[in-house]
């Protein structure tokens, strides 16, 4: 029998029950408060996860200093929560330098990490002192020379990806036994040859793609010593995970710490300085999207609800990301099997075909959790008229 939508007034939404976790009550007590406050949508930053993922990070990689990817999320007060932080910054471009400088970053704790530059760019990364970069060949090599003499280069290889919901290499990184012949040319070229990076791919869940990468990069480093090329610098790059659901398993960032820290200790000198870029792994966690329902009617034998943000926005990443994500809903009671779409025209824009939630009534609330990186940065803004979320940092 199909489930009936009789009651079209919404029952008085009632707190939330004894015995759940402390954790979800505050989190919902967030929700009710940035709806009030703010209406919807709005996208919740929280600073104390912003720190606690910092810290994280730097418990479980002590020698490995984390440079922010703000193409994570951009928003200027997670920036400067991260300067505050000491974190360094991983940017693609001037428009990604000029941001993280105008917050107060140095110049100094900068790579401009896009392996593909203009030459405008570049030329802007030596007006403002930003001399680290990337690179993967030769031909960006006698741009860089160009437009940058003496800045500062690593040589990106091209690593295993296997696991990895989004996988880079397939874009980026030269060959390994590659490596040392770019870093010499660089060398004759002006430029001064620091070291090595690479990528294992965004939401990497197999450690092994660390273990290999830093097998492979710890004999560049050996062969380029032993021609009278010494590195400094080791980039481990970014990609490592987090969980998006509440009972997600397979991800436990502190035991890929353990060996990733075994790797460095083991395969390289303790004069290397070890960088990375986390992104997700920052701020993911830290982003709670609020949404509400503005419509609901009964198709293909299922409750369907369009709420207020969609795939053209904040959820985003569903599309360029692959990220899934689980809705929350602050009713409770007996769940329907149910469908949840986005406010455009399009069809495309539906979030979930078969979630289990309580019946909803426009104006309720449907929220996620761990959507702090990517969604609300690469929305297409505006589509059909609808805005992005607002951000707010709490």
């Amino acid at each position: 029998m199909p489930v009936v939508q009789k009651n079209l007034k919404p029952p008085q939404l009632k707190s939330e029950s004894n015995g759940v976790h402390s954790t979800a009550v505050t989190v919902e007590n967030l929700v009710r408060a940035a709806i009030k406050k703010h209406g919807s949508p709005v996208m919740i930053i929280r600073r104390s996860v912003l720190e606690k993922q910092y810290n994280r990070f730097k418990k479980s990689l002590p020698d490995v200093t984390p440079y922010y990817a703000i193409k994570a999320n951009p928003h200027p007060a997670v920036i400067k929560a991260f300067i505050a932080l000491g974190a360094g910054f991983d940017v693609a471009s001037a428009a990604e330098m000029k941001l993280v400088l105008k917050q107060g970053a140095s110049p100094s704790k900068i790579i401009f990490a896009n392996t593909i530059k203009t030459g405008d760019d570049i030329a802007f990364a030596q007006r403002r002192k930003v001399r680290l970069m990337t690179f993967d060949n030769e031909p960006e090599l006698y741009k860089l020379a160009k437009h940058y003499p003496g800045a500062h280069v690593l040589v990106r290889i091209k690593v295993a990806n296997h696991g990895s919901v989004v996988e880079l290499s397939l874009k980026f990184g030269a060959d390994p036994e590659h490596a040392f012949l770019l870093l010499r040319k660089a060398k004759t070229l002006g430029l001064v040859p620091m070291g090595i990076s690479f990528h294992v791919g965004s939401q990497a869940k197999n450690v092994e793609n660390y273990v290999q990468a830093l097998e492979i990069s710890s004999d560049i480093f050996n062969e380029a010593e032993e021609n009278g090329l010494p590195l400094k610098i080791m980039d481990i790059g970014g990609g490592f995970p987090i969980q998006h659901f509440d009972n997600e398993v397979g991800i436990n960032f502190e035991r890929m710490a353990s060996q990733i820290r075994r790797q460095i200790r083991t395969k390289f000198d303790k004069s290397v300085r070890f960088i990375a870029e986390p992104g997700r792994f920052l701020v993911g966690p830290a982003g709670i999207l609020v949404t509400q329902v503005i419509g609901r009617t009964f198709r293909n034998n299922k409750n369907y609800y369009y709420i207020n943000d969609g795939i053209y926005a904040d959820f985003s990443g569903m599309v360029f990301d692959h990220s899934r994500y689980e809705f929350k809903t602050l009713r409770r009671g007996q769940k329907f099997l149910s469908t949840i779409a986005g406010p455009t025209c399009d069809s495309f824009d539906t979030l979930s075909v078969n979630e289990e939630i309580p019946e909803l009534y426009v104006g309720d609330a449907v929220y996620v959790k761990n959507i702090g990186a990517y969604s609300c940065a690469s929305a297409a803004a505006n589509f059909n008229g609808f805005p992005p979320a607002k951000i707010i940092l709490v």
